[in-house]
């Protein structure tokens, strides 16, 4: 299948591992160039020689605190000096801590707002007008299956991932004219470091073997597994791609039938 993203340039935030390393390798392996960044510069740098190595891809990889909206600008400005513009933005940061309300703080609540939401806006900002000049982009942000179904004991992630799909339908709307296309992925138990943070959490308040509660969210899917942060990637591709050209405004979640909704 052509997805048309040959020479696309594509940012892809917190790329330095999990899910975000895994759309910037799909996205390579679609020919497109890459800007990556993430906070820290060892383990970006790292992926980025095996990206453009495995891919033979032009790759630019920069540290960046994505919270730091001048850092945001600076990268977005360095990749169009690097190859000409952006096509594809990816968001994307490390989820909050897993909490209940009474236990977060309010340094907590700016902390993700910060970074789970305000992040967004900060490359919305940067992108879209080079996007405007070429008349076609894609904005796909990745959040998680809380956009759609609250988990317990993250009250952070259910409540500021909302806020990010209220932004997306809000740029498809007011962007749509201008050939943007904005959507949201929700991942649901996904194969990374945080879920086995998550786990280990989870292991600990309740008695249980971290292998016993990755079992049980195994079992609440309709699949009966996690995900890998492929299958995750896969889905950003093409929302990225030309076979996605009538879709936007939407969160597509990739959570093996988890969510119980219509």
């Amino acid at each position: 299948m052509d997805t048309g993203l040959k020479n696309r340039v594509a940012i892809v935030a917190a790329s330095s591992q999990g899910i975000g390393r895994a759309v910037a390798e799909a996205l390579a392996a679609e020919g497109c160039c890459i800007a990556m960044c993430a906070r820290q510069a060892q383990a970006l740098q790292h992926a980025a020689e095996q990206i453009a190595k495995h891919h033979r891809a032009k790759v630019f990889a920069l540290p960046v605190d994505v919270t730091d909206p001048q850092a945001v600008h600076e990268f977005v400005e360095q990749t169009v000096s690097q190859f000409g513009g952006v096509d594809v933005c990816v968001t994307n940061a490390g989820g909050p801590p897993a909490k209940g309300f009474l236990a977060t703080s309010l340094e907590d609540w700016r902390s993700a707002v910060d970074a789970n939401f305000l992040s967004t806006v900060y490359f919305a900002r940067e992108v879209i007008p080079h996007m405007q000049s070429k008349r076609w982009g894609r904005i796909i942000t990745i959040t998680s299956i809380t956009t759609k179904q609250p988990v317990p004991d993250l009250v952070l992630s259910n409540a500021v991932r909302a806020a990010v799909v209220g932004l997306v339908r809000s740029l498809a709307n007011e962007f749509g004219k201008a050939g943007i296309l904005v959507n949201n992925v929700g991942p649901g138990f996904t194969a990374t470091q945080r879920l086995r943070e998550l786990a280990k959490r989870r292991a600990q308040a309740f008695g249980q073997s971290e292998k016993q509660v990755v079992a049980a969210w195994a079992e609440a899917t309709a699949l009966q597994r996690i995900a890998e942060p492929r299958e995750v990637a896969d889905t950003v591709v093409w929302l990225a791609s030309e076979r996605a050209s009538y879709i936007t405004g939407q969160t597509i979640l990739v959570d093996g039938g988890a969510y119980k909704g219509l």
